[in-house]
């Protein structure tokens, strides 16, 4: 295999443009021998690619391809020195004609990092399941390409697999032929495809539980009226959990959404067939590949899950549908636009599960809570990029896969859409998918049709809204007399971080006046007023005179995207009576600010804390309780001082124990608050007379003590030393499931032992042997723990960095930088700049100037995460 570098594996932006000028793709078949998948792994796999294309007569390029050997490149009818073509993970192709075809033969490598052609034996029943996941660019490691997003073509896909097997792609099944020399083997042929780009073409392959239905519709294309329209509907799982899974409610929801984005597209799904694989070891939620759209198979829930995870899986299930049409019929012409794609099958997933589903109440505070709250995170680390950001490489486009590009994203379109309207904005994108049918666009292309819709120029939005970086924060500035109103004002601040200029967004926002009722006591929306904020200080005169409500809450039914600060009287009414507030989409924006403020060290994480433990136990959703209970433990670990957290963290402790016992039994509100528990007792035993009992049987009723509580409990005690080697593996003995695999290696890491941390330590860093899945669970044991036993791993973690990333992939070696970047506590009496970690890591990045783009960004990240806990401890 030749020697492959992360630089062998970057492409340029600037290169692909080149490449796209030289050629144009017209198809492909593919074929993949995978004889040796079950017994020979080691062995890798045959593939070959056979490509189609026109070019620049006389001009040369490159195909990409990331595997063992190739041995055979074939141009134009004549056969070319493979071995000198295939440099790093280029192969050259000199001398290209007006038209052309290419032959490529090689070996690939069967994968367990994730990337590629993934393998995976399940130890519930030895059996062997294959999948492939290439975004951005990883299909190359399974066949050669031509690997940019730009260069689309029609693919016809051929696969050898042992004849027992399920085998399926993008296209519909067109036969199977047992092979006549090996019948224990068969050849799998599959439909050409529509064009599409390399990185959502798709195989799955193995001993899969298959399930089938179909949805019929009456659809439109908007030129030729009404038609009837079936898709064929799969879905597989692992044989190991198909009795978990719950088929007939994933083709239910298929049905609803295919019903809703028909409507609203008013464009027929283009892919034929709708398949949906819950594959294992998966490193995405979801990946949108046209006909056969692969999950991590976490949404298999073998164990009881809460109602807000059915709406998670829910809402990344129309997520991915709503890629059928953004992303996939049309797609970005380079990952400058990914925001093309992700922005918009975010917002349209959340849409959807509002209009069709039964969460449509919560499906918003979610987004509110969950999508929104990662939006704000990314947004303010120093490595924040505009909406459209400027991607220089492959490397950079990985990294980008983030909560700017999605949540943020799709913020700015819940903004846009009540900006513009929402019959204008679904009249743009039909226009759209209309005018760049099976083609790539860019901003202008977009702006184009929403401009035309909407009888306005988007530029000036689009610039302030996408094409800037950082968060507006809105705060309400009141001045009151004898109980009313003499002067309102909206003040916005927003700095862009990385102009350095400011940015007063367009905000078109609710402001919701609320006041305390005097016969119920709750806190009822007295009048609700537009506002359209703009500049630095925006009057809101239409409230001088109005009595003063005790709550003034800026951003109501969360419009915009914008951090919100309320007036001293709101701040206080919010802080007393937060359960007060009926209405669950206001909660979630009061709560949204309160942890927002507690991250910007502007609240004591102790009066966040007090807040959750005194509301929590009165909120009603699961979705809701679950994060404020995860929001509530970072702020004890990470935001409080180290001196007052035992403390803290044993009162905590105290009211989630006991919200646990009175529960309702068989809740998902129980179920929450068991999760807490058992996170929360990684850092103490306090509560390990219960966690014991817990696994004895002897909790609460309703509560189901199956393989992934236990394991969560497991790993609790195991971090407190009350867990040997020998239970574990005694648990381990009663749950042969992959997921009790991963519980197993986590607890086992999780040891407050030193010689446990060198162990792991040594497996996830030293030895490349663990797969994805297992390699977190054994950082995410390692992490656990006191300061004391990871202080010898301080200065080793700087040492092995770029050695990390220049030998593992970027999806293993973006893992260990950012599993096992090192923690530390607030020193007393030292500025933050002089606090250990963050003298360490400051002397790697001056140390460092040349280390990879994308290595640097995860290490100023990792650091910038660090510096607001010791903001927020040295504040408290």
């Amino acid at each position: 295999m030749p020697s492959t570098t992360s630089a062998d594996l970057n492409l340029s932006r600037a290169e692909a443009a080149e490449r796209a000028r030289l050629i144009t793709v017209h198809d492909y078949h593919v074929a993949l021998d995978l004889r040796t998948a079950i017994d020979r792994p080691e062995n890798g796999f045959t593939t070959q690619s056979i490509i189609t294309f026109s070019a620049e007569p006389g001009s040369s390029t490159f195909a990409d391809f990331v595997g063992r050997s190739v041995q055979r490149v074939n141009l134009n009818g004549r056969d070319l020195p493979a071995e000198e073509l295939y440099q790093g993970a280029r192969i050259t192709l000199p001398e290209l004609a007006a038209e052309n075809q290419v032959i490529i033969t090689a070996t690939g490598e069967y994968s367990r990092s994730g990337e590629g052609l993934h393998r995976f034996v399940d130890p519930a029943d030895g059996k062997v399941y294959l999948y492939t996941q290439y975004e951005p660019a990883d299909a190359r490691r399974v066949f050669a390409n031509f690997e940019q997003p730009d260069l689309k073509g029609r693919y016809t896909f051929e696969v050898i697999a042992p004849s027992h097997w399920q085998v399926a792609s993008n296209g519909a099944q067109t036969s199977v032929q047992p092979l006549s020399s090996s019948p224990e083997l068969s050849k799998w042929s599959f439909a050409q495809t529509q064009p599409i780009s390399t990185y959502i073409t798709c195989v799955l392959a193995g001993e899969y539980a298959h399930f089938t239905s179909s949805w019929t519709g009456t659809v439109s294309d908007g030129e030729h009226g009404a038609k009837s329209l079936t898709i064929p509907l799969g879905a597989y799982c692992r044989a190991s959990v198909a009795t978990s899974f719950d088929a007939g409610t994933i083709f239910e929801l298929t049905g609803k959404g295919l019903d809703f984005l028909h409507d609203k597209f008013d464009f027929p799904y283009p892919f034929g067939k709708y398949d949906q694989a819950f594959v294992p070891e998966y490193n995405l939620g979801a990946m949108e590949n046209p006909g056969l759209v692969t999950f991590t198979d976490a949404y298999v829930f073998t164990s009881k899950a809460t109602d807000m995870q059915y709406q998670q899986r829910a809402n990344v299930l129309f997520h991915e549908m709503a890629h059928m049409w953004f992303g996939d019929l049309v797609t970005m012409r380079w990952w400058d636009d990914l925001w093309l794609k992700e922005s918009f099958a975010d917002f349209m997933g959340t849409l959807t599960v509002a209009e069709v589903t039964s969460w449509g109440k919560s499906s918003w505070v979610s987004f509110a809570n969950n999508r929104k709250a990662w939006a704000y995170r990314q947004d303010q680390l120093p490595t924040t990029h505009p909406i459209v950001a400027d991607i220089v490489d492959l490397e950079a486009a990985k990294q980008n896969f983030d909560g700017i590009t999605y949540a943020k994203g799709a913020s700015v379109v819940k903004q846009l859409v009540a900006f513009a309207g929402s019959e204008t904005f679904f009249a743009a994108a039909r226009q759209y998918f209309r005018k760049h049918a099976f083609g790539n666009t860019a901003l202008g292309d977009l702006l184009s049709e929403l401009s035309a819709a909407s009888g306005q120029e988007m530029d000036d939005w689009a610039a302030q809204w996408l094409q800037t970086s950082g968060i507006s924060t809105l705060s309400t500035e009141v001045l009151a007399n004898n109980g009313s109103y003499q002067n309102v004002r909206i003040t916005q601040q927003a700095l862009d971080p990385i102009t350095g200029l400011s940015v007063n967004r367009p905000h078109l926002l609710n402001l919701g006046l609320y006041s305390f009722d005097a016969v119920s006591g709750e806190l009822r929306r007295t009048r609700s007023l537009a506002v359209k904020v703009s500049g630095e200080v925006t009057a809101v005169d239409e409230l001088n005179g109005e009595p003063q409500p005790d709550l003034l809450l800026l951003n109501d039914e969360d419009l915009s995207y914008a951090k919100i600060r309320f007036d001293q009287k709101s701040l206080q009414t919010v802080l007393t009576s937060l359960d007060r507030l009926s209405d669950p989409l206001a909660r979630a924006v009061c709560w949204s600010a309160l942890w927002n403020m507690t991250r910007d060290a502007l609240l004591p994480a102790t009066e966040y804390i007090a807040a959750v433990r005194r509301f929590a136990p009165l909120e009603t959703e699961d979705g809701v309780l679950t994060v404020l209970l995860e929001n509530v433990r970072t702020a004890v670990e990470s935001f409080a001082p180290a001196t007052q957290r035992a403390q803290l963290r044993h009162n905590l402790l105290q009211t989630v124990a006991q919200q646990l016992l009175q529960s309702n039994p068989g809740s998902g509100l129980q179920l929450a608050w068991f999760r807490s528990l058992a996170a929360l007792s990684r850092a103490s035993a306090d509560q390990a007379e219960l966690l014991h009992a817990l696994l004895l049987g002897q909790g609460p009723e309703g509560l189901v003590m199956d393989s992934e509580p236990r394991w969560q409990v497991w790993r609790a005690l195991s971090a407190n030393g009350l867990a040997g080697e020998a239970e574990l593996e005694s648990e381990l003995a009663t749950d042969s499931s992959s997921r009790g695999r991963v519980g197993f290696t986590n607890a086992m890491a999780a040891r407050p032992v030193a010689e446990v941390k060198a162990t792991a330590w040594q497996a996830a860093v030293e030895i490349n042997e663990l797969s994805n899945e297992l390699l977190s669970a054994t950082i995410s044991g390692f992490g656990l723990g006191s300061e004391e036993l990871h202080l010898p791993y301080r200065t080793k973690y700087f040492e092995v960095l770029e050695e990390i990333w220049a030998s593992r992939s970027i999806e293993i070696s973006s893992r260990i930088v950012k599993g096992l970047f090192p923690d530390q506590d607030a020193q007393p009496g030292l500025p933050l700049e002089e606090q250990s970690v963050v003298v360490l890591a400051n002397r790697w990045l001056e140390e460092h100037p040349q280390a990879p783009a994308a290595l640097r960004r995860l290490v100023i990240e990792e650091l910038d995460h660090l510096k607001r806990s010791l903001r927020a401890q040295l504040a408290g």
